[in-house]
């Protein structure tokens, strides 16, 4: 599922989501716990996993490939609920919601 350098990230791929509005969802479903796990574990390798994607077209990544940067869409989801807000939702906003109806596609 994962380029074998990754291969300590397979326990997160159910991280591995396509769009933006099913990361949100993964998201507002998740536990702290469970965002915090995967963020400890998915940062750290970030910078490598930029390094490694630089390295194929956007329009042309393999299977693998195409997975991590996705891994990566979903770290970028949980990076505010685990540095800042402390909580999946972002704080103070009720039940708004903005669904992004337009997004760029890979």
């Amino acid at each position: 599922m994962l380029p074998s350098d990754f291969a300590e990230l397979e326990p997160y791929s159910d991280w591995v989501l396509g769009s933006e509005r099913e990361r949100y969802a993964k998201r507002l479903a998740s536990s702290m716990a469970d965002m915090q796990a995967f963020y400890d574990a998915a940062f750290p390798l970030l910078d490598r996993a930029t390094t490694h994607l630089d390295k194929f077209p956007l329009d042309d990544q393999p299977e693998a490939e195409r997975n991590l940067m996705l891994l990566m869409f979903s770290l970028v989801m949980v990076s505010f609920p685990i540095e800042v807000w402390k909580q999946p939702r972002v704080p103070d906003s009720g039940a708004a919601y903005l669904d992004v109806i337009a997004e760029p596609q890979v």
